[in-house]
């Protein structure tokens, strides 16, 4: 990419699934997302799963899912499944309460 060429940017909606609750899965991925510079948001469903949403350089989101596999130490992602694109966010990187 040239200097005068903007970057791609790339959003997407995403649910994790495994042993993701009670095990600091979601201040693990805001603090990786805000590493990569990502904005987005994280939060806990009473399904026991994981929602979140990664917007940014299009390398970085793509980086963001492969880590999310991962997660803490204590957690056991089964799967991270892209549900779509979502719209680009710009405001940082937040945890939201349960929904």
């Amino acid at each position: 990419m040239s200097a005068n060429e903007p970057s791609r940017q790339r959003a997407v909606h995403v649910l994790v699934a495994g042993r993701v609750q009670g095990v600091g899965y979601r201040a693990w991925c805001a603090d990786r997302a805000r590493e990569l510079g990502l904005s987005g948001w994280v939060r806990n469903l009473r399904s026991g799963e994981v929602e979140a949403v990664f917007s940014g350089e299009t390398g970085s989101v793509d980086a963001m899912l492969a880590v999310a596999l991962d997660g803490p130490g204590w957690a056991r992602v089964s799967e991270v499944k892209v549900l779509g694109e979502a719209g680009i966010v710009t405001n940082g990187f937040d945890v939201r309460p349960t929904g």
